[in-house]
């Protein structure tokens, strides 16, 4: 005899009153239930029911025994219950591969509400800024700007960004603001090394049909994006940075965009880039969905809210070159 089985249907005929209503409760023949309550009967060594032609009744054993047996029941199936929660609730770890500034000014932010909803997945980051980088065979999920390429990955840009010309309140006071981009190459600036080793001192401008382009010098290059912001933030010079991770900066007036009617041109975008079986895997499903829903909010509450025009790749992208402004574009290009 199943003993457990046995149990619940002695419990559900109580609670029906009749042998056919706990067959019906139980999705199961009236013999069956019968069969089982009558063994369980057996096991005990007495009547549980008295069987009348109106139904059953419980016998003063009988209702002993049901107020002992339906609590454990109960507590059975909260156990039960529990446990096909904990079963489909995500959990393990998800390793997500991003430069760090990226994290510190994005990811970051955003992971208290992603734990708070996922409390059983463990977030592992690791700085990666390419897909070739250290690491990137135990990344899940990479989250890398500019223009990466990583065949047999999926690779969705979540967000385009917009660059902007920066400096501290401080450094314009002293140096006053540029009219035009040409006077860019008065000023003290910052240009950052890109993970492809190409430091970008060449810096494109549009507005309508103008463009100007500028070759930018200063003291300082770095291929970690918050060495430049400080020195900025400082007070020593002007930097180029993506809107998104300094819009706290300049809300706060830590910084103060120059040249604001001007696009500056190959702003990064940020790309989602993940394994194609990844996108069915329970831990790392509720990330991809989570992120992506983050920068969708990102570029909404950008001013003015529209979405922006997809970023063509730079011409010295992926050219091993040492200096942006070592590319020769042909004559009438920019």
């Amino acid at each position: 005899m199943d003993k457990l089985r046995a149990l619940q249907y002695f419990v559900i005929a109580a609670e029906e009153g009749s042998l056919s209503g706990a067959a019906r409760r139980l999705e199961v023949s009236v013999p069956a239930v019968a069969k089982l309550v009558t063994a369980l009967e057996r096991s005990v060594g007495t009547v549980l029911f008295e069987r009348t032609a109106r139904g059953l009744s419980l016998t003063s054993d009988g209702q002993r025994y049901v107020e002992a047996c339906a609590p454990v029941l109960e507590q059975l199936e909260a156990a039960d219950a529990t446990i096909r929660a904990e079963a489909g609730r995500p959990r393990g770890t998800v390793v997500i591969g991003a430069p760090a500034f990226l994290m510190q000014h994005q990811i970051l932010p955003a992971l208290p509400a992603f734990h708070a909803r996922y409390p059983d997945i463990l977030v592992d980051h690791r700085v990666v800024n390419r897909p070739g980088d250290p690491w990137s065979d135990r990344v899940d999920v990479f989250l890398l700007m500019g223009w990466p390429q990583a065949p047999g990955l999926v690779h969705r840009r979540v967000v385009e960004t917009r660059l902007v010309t920066c400096a501290a309140p401080a450094y314009w006071a002293a140096h006053g603001l540029p009219k035009e981009p040409d006077d860019m190459a008065k000023y003290t600036c910052f240009p950052f090394r890109n993970p492809e080793g190409t430091t970008v001192d060449v810096w494109h401008y549009v507005r309508g049909g103008e463009r100007r382009t500028v070759t930018v010098r200063g003291w300082l290059v770095s291929d970690h994006r918050d060495v430049g912001l400080h020195a900025v933030l400082d007070g020593q010079g002007v930097g180029r940075f993506t809107d998104l991770t300094v819009r706290e900066h300049l809300r706060a007036g830590q910084l103060v965009q120059a040249l604001a009617d001007w696009e500056m041109l190959d702003a990064p975008p940020i790309n989602l880039m993940y394994r194609p079986a990844h996108r069915r895997n329970a831990r790392v499903r509720p990330f991809l969905d989570f992120i992506t829903e983050h920068f969708r909010r990102q570029e909404l509450a950008r001013e003015g809210g529209a979405a922006l025009a997809p970023a063509a790749r730079p011409r010295w992208y992926g050219r091993n070159l040492s200096r942006a402004s070592a590319d020769r574009p042909p004559r009438g290009g920019r």
